[in-house]
């Protein structure tokens, strides 16, 4: 588990699958993600998954709940970036549920997930990437404080020749330097 001001980075639980599964179908949480909804046994799937992943690695996918109320909110975490995709390595990705997006929930998620990925999963790199036109993630990497790598943009090979979330962004992370010790 972990925390942060506002959140919870925590593992799955049986009660997650139905607002997980709504928020997988609601089309405009999936739009910028290719499009396509999840159904109720893919959502199953992907929960499976996230938790294999944790239990194997000690990190992954976590599903995030707001500290305030305890409310499911989306997931966030780091993932092997698939097969198809020309980058190797992890990613670092979040969906939310559309009543979280605009309070800065994604970047204060990923910002942790990301110190728990270089701090205790000894990585040394985590990428990041999204559809041209996904402008709220671009900004969210850009307040991560990720750079920007032009020279590694692709396209999605998972997506059609002219679907308009082809073309995709890559940024990347490193592990921050931690600052220096003051002398007493």
């Amino acid at each position: 588990m972990i925390e942060t001001p506002r959140l919870i980075l925590r593992d799955w639980r049986a009660a997650d699958l139905a607002p997980f599964a709504a928020m997988s179908a609601d089309p405009a949480v999936m739009e910028t993600l290719g499009g396509a909804l999840l159904t109720q046994a893919q959502s199953r799937a992907f929960i499976e998954s996230a938790e294999a992943q944790i239990a194997r690695r000690g990190f992954g996918r976590w599903a995030v709940e707001r500290r305030e109320d305890g409310a499911f909110i989306g997931v966030v975490g780091l993932a092997p970036v698939g097969k198809d995709v020309p980058l190797g390595g992890f990613e670092i990705a979040w969906r939310l549920a559309r009543n979280a997006w605009g309070f800065g929930y994604a970047t204060e998620a990923a910002r942790a997930a990301l110190a728990e990925a270089f701090e205790r999963g000894g990585l040394q790199q985590v990428w990041a990437f999204t559809s041209v036109p996904n402008l709220r993630s671009q900004a969210v990497m850009g307040r991560l404080g990720l750079t920007r790598r032009a020279d590694l943009d692709f396209d999605h090979p998972a997506l059609p020749r002219r679907h308009p979330q082809r073309p995709h962004m890559v940024w990347a992370a490193l592990p921050q330097p931690a600052p220096p010790a003051s002398s007493a």
